[in-house]
């Protein structure tokens, strides 16, 4: 066996002189084991020596690509990736054209992990100020997940050249004195002060400006995750905020209802123009338009469908295809007037998939369906029904919030989260592609069953 022994956790150019060398003598990555500093490593395992210099034209040539993946992964915190690297390397290091290579693609996500935490340090370390006997030194703490804090150094460097500053980290800490960079040991968290005067003044701020109708906490959570709330000063309001997003909606909502003699035919026109340009989700790119909902705001009864169809999405309106005119028959007949009905969509743009000049409806994902919810919410907010009736299982989950069959809710009154009352049946699209006629016809009898029980539910 052979022992390899790196200066430091992040010792790139320590394990590329190795690594060559032992490539070069053909040691098997079996036969090397890798530790850095005096921790870890195989008892029986003799320090490796570096073998003679080989001829020229001899030497190991590697992808340029390898190099770059090389230096990324390195400081990654998985205690194998040298001996992984070693591999690639000594087998052959030309497979990382090979996307669908195992090795290859482990290594490459621990490459992208690596660039991610380098990422995360440049946007949430967040500097508080102290005054020392020099003047004004401006003092950080973060927790990297792998060992990029002297990698990141420059950045900071640069970004902050004017400045005295520090960062501190579990691992290693950065001082820069305006032309000199240093290092110092690991610190802990009790090392970095806890706040300055001018918090007080950004928490202010932040809180001003925070928009619940903006507020995506999946996507905020999968670009600024909870551990590095703690060391960010406005972070430290974000749980309140979050908590207290739905009651800022309706309370803007309300405030849009009764402001200027109750002008709630203005705030659904805000509304439809703020939609008209949504891109919470990429439905809006192949679409033709926001297919918003229609109808009086004062309706007693709401109509959730899926989406827009095709025809739909070049109207601009809401159930004027083939299931549209169904749904008008099936309304008559129930005794429902849909000029006195609201009807929307739980998704406001048409998803499908090209067949030549075809577009074939594609049914929407949980991800389209809770991007869409902020719409919904802010219609019904506006309208306030007496009962909202799901048209299909897309409507279901969004009035409900949470997935289910239509056979297990059909027929049901329901109580809303949010308030009111739900009834749930199919979406007359459904009736639409039976292929028997004699079915088809009993399902359409039982549509304009549950459309009759909505109204006697309103009656």
């Amino acid at each position: 066996m052979r022992a390899v022994t790196l200066a430091a956790q992040d010792d790139f150019e320590g394990w590329r002189d190795a690594a060559r060398a032992l490539a070069q003598a053909h040691v098997a990555p079996s036969e090397v084991v890798w530790r850095v500093g005096e921790g870890g490593g195989d008892l029986f395992a003799a320090e490796a020596a570096s073998p003679p210099p080989h001829a020229k034209g001899t030497q190991l040539r590697v992808p340029k690509a390898f190099v770059e993946l090389a230096q990324a992964v390195i400081l990654h915190s998985d205690p194998q990736r040298f001996s992984l690297l070693y591999t690639l390397l000594a087998t052959d290091p030309h497979r990382i054209e090979d996307r669908a290579d195992p090795l290859v693609r482990r290594i490459e996500l621990m490459a992208k992990a690596v660039r991610r935490d380098i990422h995360k340090m440049r946007a949430f370390v967040r500097f508080r100020e102290l005054v020392d006997e020099a003047g004004p030194r401006f003092i950080a703490w973060f927790e990297p997940e792998h060992h990029i804090v002297r990698a990141n150094a420059r950045f900071f460097v640069e970004r902050f050249a004017s400045m005295r500053w520090s960062i501190l980290t579990p691992e290693v800490s950065l001082h820069w004195d305006g032309g000199t960079l240093s290092e110092g040991p690991a610190a802990a968290r009790g090392d970095a002060p806890a706040d300055d005067p001018v918090e007080a003044v950004w928490k202010t701020y932040y809180t001003s400006i925070f928009n619940p109708a903006r507020l995506k906490t999946g996507a905020m959570l999968k670009e600024m995750p909870r551990k590095y709330w703690k060391n960010m000063p406005e972070t430290a309001l974000v749980k309140e905020l979050v908590a207290g997003a739905r009651a800022r909606e309706t309370a803007m909502v309300e405030t849009a209802r009764t402001s200027v003699g109750g002008n709630v035919e203005g705030a659904w026109e805000a509304l439809r123009d703020e939609a008209a340009a949504c891109t919470r989700c990429p439905l809006y790119k192949p679409a033709t338009q926001t297919v918003f909902g229609e109808g009086p705001l004062d309706a007693d009864m709401m109509l959730v469908g899926e989406q827009p169809g095709d025809q739909e999405d070049l109207a601009g309106r809401a159930f004027v295809g083939p299931a549209g005119q169904m749904l008008d028959r099936a309304l008559d007949e129930a005794g429902i007037d849909r000029a006195r009905v609201y009807v929307t969509n739980a998704v406001k743009h048409f998803k499908f998939e090209p067949r030549g000049k075809r577009r074939i409806h594609a049914k929407p994902d949980a991800g389209e369906i809770t991007a869409c919810r902020w719409w919904y919410e802010q219609e019904r907010a506006l309208v306030r029904p007496k009962l909202i009736v799901a048209l299909g299982a897309t409507a279901a989950r969004q009035i409900t919030g949470k997935a289910a069959t239509i056979s297990k809710l059909r027929g049901q009154k329901l109580a809303l989260p949010e308030g009111g009352t739900g009834w749930v049946t199919v979406h007359p699209s459904y009736l639409l592609r039976l292929p028997d006629a004699d079915v088809a016809a009993q399902a359409y009898r039982d549509f304009v069953a549950d459309l009759r029980g909505a109204r006697a539910l309103l009656d």
